[in-house]
């Protein structure tokens, strides 16, 4: 039987100042990045719809806190975050967003398939669990050409009921192989409560199953996740082998856009507790009082975020649109 490491976010370890601002600007950047684009496409000036990332923002700023550069993630449908977390560039990821030529994948990916292979970010999918596999691919590519290099892999708990969640983490386990595995639980699969689609409370629990060792952290803490991932990606590249992290969190917007379907599936009891404890509040006040940051310095890191995104967004209006003669450019078949 796999054994549960204890909770990351009761470890007495501290976390230096410099990795507390590093994770403050990750999520800022997160925040403001969707905040913006949500706007954009409830205004109409972006194609489809965006599934946004707001309120989960210390998961992905604490795991690519703890990673290096050619460390390799693959990510969800809702992979905006993740995306900006592992450095990908606002001018690339809001020109794919709105469909040039200059964005990330060439304006042909869009939200849901965000990649950069420069960055180590192997793609968002829409197809949920996904990521898994890849990941599980990535890490086993590492291993066999001789690289300490980890994969990471981002899912959702609804994720945990799909055959290749089942399939890539027996085999991370059965070959050893440097992955690890994030559950970002925010409770929901879409629509559905956790309760509604599985019967466990804890979805770690379920790594049991494969020999692997699993950790439950409070998904709305930075330095918890950072603490795990950290741990983790240690773990993995020193060859112990794939480790599970569930952080339970919680998107603050709906399951698409802004304003959504005004959560009928939630009550607005819950969303305000859940807003309650905004990662990026805790933060801030972890900061404040510790010494770490002055509020000029925090508000410092807001506005040059702003400026970049408008200059980013600004990029993306001026660039041209793919040529339909480019059509079958980087398509390939077998």
């Amino acid at each position: 039987m796999a054994q549960r490491a204890s909770t990351a976010s009761k470890k007495s370890a501290q976390v230096s100042a410099q990795v507390v601002k590093d994770l403050h600007e990750r999520m800022v950047r997160i925040r403001l990045f969707e905040t913006v684009a949500g706007k954009l496409m409830e205004a109409g000036k972006l194609p489809g719809f965006l599934h946004l990332y707001v309120g989960q923002e210390a998961v992905a700023a604490g795991v690519m806190a703890a990673l290096r550069d050619d460390d390799q993630i693959t990510s969800t449908h809702r992979g905006h975050g993740h995306a900006v977390a592992k450095g990908v560039g606002f001018r690339e990821m809001y020109a794919e967003l709105y469909g040039r030529v200059t964005g990330a994948c060439l304006g042909r990916g869009g939200s849901m398939h965000i990649n950069d292979l420069s960055r180590g970010m192997l793609g968002a999918n829409g197809i949920v669990g996904a990521g898994v596999p890849i990941a599980v691919g990535a890490a086993f590519a590492a291993r066999y050409k001789g690289r300490d290099s980890v994969a990471v892999t981002f899912f959702g708990d609804g994720a945990t009921n799909i055959g290749a969640f089942h399939e890539g983490a027996n085999m991370a386990a059965i070959l050893g192989l440097p992955v690890v595995f994030i559950c970002e639980n925010n409770g929901y699969a879409e629509f559905t409560p956790q309760s509604g689609h599985m019967l466990l409370t804890d979805v770690a629990d379920r790594a049991t199953a494969y020999g692997m060792p699993s950790v439950i952290v409070d998904g709305m803490d930075a330095v918890a996740v950072h603490r795990a991932a950290a741990e983790a990606v240690a773990r993995a590249r020193a060859g112990a082998g794939p480790m599970m992290i569930e952080a339970k969190t919680y998107r603050f917007f709906d399951h698409q856009g802004v304003k959504g379907l005004r959560h009928p599936y939630r009550s607005d009891e819950e969303v305000a507790e859940w807003k309650s404890r905004d990662p990026i509040d805790l933060i801030e006040t972890r900061a404040l009082a510790d010494g770490t940051a002055t509020r000029a310095d925090l508000d410092d890191v807001w506005q040059r975020t702003r400026e970049e995104i408008a200059e980013a967004i600004a990029y993306a209006e001026a660039s041209p649109l793919p040529d339909p003669a480019d059509l079958l450019l980087n398509v390939y078949s077998g």
